[in-house]
Parts: structure tokens; sequence; C-alpha cells
């Protein structure tokens, strides 16, 4: 399903040389410095010949004999990599050249920062994270225990952050702790920890459908399908059972991926049943303060949390996020800043995450807020790949 290379200070004379070698040139058209982007090269792009393997590929900035750290992905499960996957660090309003070179030994396996798995040993939670952040929701046992009044379930659909402060893994290592008895991820020890509640809210980015005056939303996932884990990118399809929407059908299913250095996670919602989502987030006890910017397409809540802040966000593509409801009820957890997203050939793309005071440079509202635009000018305006002739 995924293989991954890193290379540090190697010749290019350890790796043969081919006919087939390509040089892209990536483009920055927007006048800041880009890095944490990642780039997906295609075999349609690359044009590569029959019999030329995407994770043969090794990519070399030219004028430079360091290799980059790359990661191939079979996105559709039929044994063959989709896509090579790099990041590159293009400075404002500018270009760079890169060498694609067909290895004979692309062995060297790189760390795996991007990281996601099903965790059956705390009931049925998917979790993920990458080096900044990390997330995780609910499956059908879980559901099952809260309509069965066991001790210990959880009944939602929304997705929960889990404040981490270092830039290694910790889902497993938090997990183990939980399950054996040894510690807990509710208590800080220098790592982080989980004290963002849920509940029924969307979390952070969570979806509701919006009928009339009142929100409807799904129950657990009921499947899951990891894609891939790597250096660069983790990616995984959740399924949810068909629910109503005030006599609508709604089907959904939830492509999340995470990349290198973002605190964003990408969700591509393949739904029917509706022409528009609402993405959600949290607002607690609604003591923190709220930010929008339909123009540039995100929103944004920033409140204190125990002894410290945290940014929630939501970026959507151009011309997508066509308003928001800053709903306020009474009701326990059902208060959310809502983002309306439209509906385009029954699918919905936005990117959701945090920025925790402790574990992020975002120690202001304003900065997390200034992240969001950005983060949002960079979707807009993605790094231009040309293969050279």
């Amino acid at each position: 399903m995924k293989k991954y290379i890193l290379f540090t200070a190697i010749l290019t004379s350890s790796i043969a040389v081919h006919s087939q070698n390509k040089i892209i040139t990536v483009t920055n058209s927007l006048p800041m410095d880009r890095e944490f982007e990642t780039i997906d090269l295609t075999q349609k792009i690359l044009d590569f010949p029959t019999g030329v393997k995407l994770e043969d590929c090794v990519i070399k900035e030219i004028g430079s004999n360091t290799l980059l750290t790359t990661q191939t992905v079979d996105n559709d499960g039929d044994g063959a990599m989709d896509v090579l996957l790099f990041q590159p660090k293009i400075k404002a309003s500018s270009h760079k050249d890169f060498e694609i070179l067909i290895s004979e030994n692309p062995s060297k396996e790189a760390t795996v920062s991007c990281y996601s798995r099903f965790v059956p040993e705390r009931t049925d939670d998917y979790a993920w994270e990458n080096n900044k952040v990390a997330f995780r929701t609910y499956g059908p046992v879980a559901q099952k225990m809260v309509e069965d009044k066991i001790p210990g379930g959880t009944l939602t659909s929304g997705i929960d952050a889990w404040l981490k402060r270092v830039e290694y893994p910790i889902i497993n290592k938090w997990y183990e702790k939980a399950t054996n008895g040894t510690g807990t991820y509710h208590k800080d020890t220098g790592e982080g920890l989980d004290n963002f509640h849920v509940g029924d809210s969307r979390g952070v980015g969570g979806i509701a459908v919006k009928v009339d005056s009142k929100y409807y939303y799904s129950k657990n996932f009921i499947s899951w399908k990891t894609i891939t884990t790597g250096p660069l990118r983790t990616s995984f399809i959740l399924t949810y059972a068909n629910w109503d929407a005030k006599g609508n059908k709604i089907t959904e299913s939830k492509l999340i991926s995470l990349d290198y250095g973002s605190y964003l996670s990408r969700f591509e919602i393949s739904i029917t049943g509706t022409k528009s989502v609402a993405a959600g987030l949290t607002l607690h006890d609604k003591k923190g303060t709220i930010g929008t910017n339909t123009k540039e397409g995100w929103i944004s809540y920033w409140e204190p949390i125990d002894d410290s802040e945290i940014g929630i966000g939501i970026v959507t593509p151009k011309n997508t996020l066509t308003s928001f409801d800053y709903h306020v009820t009474n009701e326990k957890d059902l208060s959310n800043l809502y983002g309306n997203i439209e509906v385009k050939n029954n699918k919905a793309i936005y990117y959701a995450g945090f920025g925790w005071k402790k574990g992020s440079p975002f120690q202001t509202e304003k900065e997390w807020e200034a992240y969001l635009s950005t983060f949002a000018k960079k979707i807009n305006n993605p790094l231009l790949v040309k293969v050279k002739k």
C-alpha cells in the first residue's frame, strides 16, 4: 500500500543514469516563502514509459547532492503506486528545478511522522497525527455502548483534538499507557494531553446538514480503511450509516488526510441528499472569540482551555464557503460555529485543525487567524509543476 524513501547527502553517482530521468520546475506565484506543502506527482504528469514505477523514483534538487524525502501512495488499492509525494522549499515569487531519478536501490526508510490507525484496544477509535497535531473520532462499538447504556461509550461523529507538544508520534504511546494502566493521556507529562471535550458537538470539523432551523448529523463511523502512513502523509476513509435530515436521506463518507508540517487535516466529504454541508467548530462554554472571513474562506474560534488557549479553524477552497452561522443554544454541546460549504458533484472539501498555545507557534488569536489566512492563499494558489521536455 505504501513505500517511502529518505536520502540525505547521497552523491548522484550512486544512482544509475537513465534516459527516463525527468527535470521538473516548481513555481511559487505568491510573494511569500513556501514549505510544508505536498506536491503529488502522478504517472500522467511524469509520463514515464511503461515499466518505470513511481516507487523506484527519487528526487534531487538541481545543484545539490541531497535527495529529498519522498513517499509513494496507492490511493485506489490496486497494488500500483498512484502518486509520488515530496515537499519542496520555494522562495517567494520564484521557481526551482528538481530532477526525478530512477534509482536501482531506493530502500532507505524515513521516520513515519504522519500516522493513523484503527484503535480496537480503546473501544474502536480511529486516530491520526503528524509532527504537529493529533486527532481521533469514534466507531460503532463506542456508539452501541452508549445505546445499551454501558459506561465508557461515545456517541458522536465529531472530531476530537489531541493536544501534542512534541514532534515525534504519540498515538501508540498514549493509548498503551492508558490501556495497560501505567498512565493517562488526560494529564500532561510533557508531551501534551487530551483535554478537548467533543461530546455531541462537531469538535474540530465534524459536519452537519441544516434543514429549516435545525442541524442534523450522522452517528459514529461504521467502517474504516487506512490508505497510507509515512513521512509526508497519512490518509484513510471513514464510512457512515445512512442518516436522515428531516426526510432527506443522507449518505456520507470521509476521505481524510494529514500532511507533514500542517496544523489542518484535509477532509473530502462524499455526500448525497444535500446541496451543502455545515462544517462545525465546537464553542464549548462560549467563552472564546469567533473570527470569520468568507471572502478568504475560513472561520476560527479562539478560546481558553485549562491553563492555556487554543485556536480551532476551518479553511475552504475559493468560493465554496457560502456563509457562516454562529449557532448558540442552551442544549449541551450543541453550540457550534458552522461554515456552510457548497457541495459540488456530491463532494465537499475543507481543511480543519487547531493550534494549541503550548504546542504551536500561535500565541494569540491574531497569529492563529493569520495562519488560516495564509493557508487559504496557499491552497488557492498551489505550487505549479511543469515537466521539462
